[in-house]
């Protein structure tokens, strides 16, 4: 397992980085050395003494991504408390049985049962809604982030055009972009120089 520690707006201390390596060691016996624990340090002067240190940890296990986050009077008890909140996480990632794959026949019909709609039903609504600050970023800090996040996808503004682009992983592994065009023209999409 690789952990890696970092801070938001402040420099970690090293005591801190090891104390902090020596915690997401004992994970290494749940977990391979395909796995990713991504630590963020940070602090918040408005909240109390007691929780102003804040630890929020990314684990990726096999594609999937699980988060945790704790606060506490320092970094070394944020720690602790995270570290037995994402074992626990891990834990019950690992013994949580895995579903065969179904026909999509068959899918259709369980979810429509799910949520109680009949078979001649087909309305969608929109259920959930999620807003957030976006900065303009470069296509290759687009790719980054969207593999730390461990997405199939990503939306960035552009920061060579400043427009919205959407980013997502194609089937063959390689990447693709959306670069919607609001009452403009359309243009054909660009291919990948051949022998890059």
């Amino acid at each position: 397992m690789r952990t890696i520690v970092r801070g938001k707006n402040l420099e970690v201390p090293d005591r801190v980085r090891q104390y902090a390596e020596r915690k997401f060691a004992r994970l290494e016996r749940l977990l391979d050395d395909r796995t990713d624990a991504i630590v963020e340090l940070s602090n918040e002067a408005h909240r109390s003494a007691t929780d102003a240190h804040i630890v929020d940890v990314q684990l990726v296990i096999d594609g999937k991504t699980l988060r945790s986050t704790a606060s506490g009077i320092s970094y070394q008890a944020a720690l602790d408390v995270v570290v037995d909140k994402v074992e626990r996480q891990a834990i019950d990632f690992k013994e949580k049985p895995r579903v065969r794959a179904r026909p999509v026949e068959e899918k259709a019909l369980l979810r429509k049962l799910a949520d109680g709609t009949s078979e001649s039903s087909t309305d969608r609504k929109i259920v959930k809604t999620k807003r957030f600050a976006i900065e303009p970023m470069f296509e290759e800090d687009a790719v980054a982030a969207m593999e730390e996040l461990g997405h199939d996808f990503y939306v960035f503004v552009n920061a060579e055009n400043e427009h919205v682009a959407v980013l997502y992983r194609r089937k063959d592994g390689d990447f693709g972009m959306i670069e919607p065009v609001v009452g403009g023209d359309y243009t054909p999409a660009r291919k990948a120089a051949k022998g890059r």
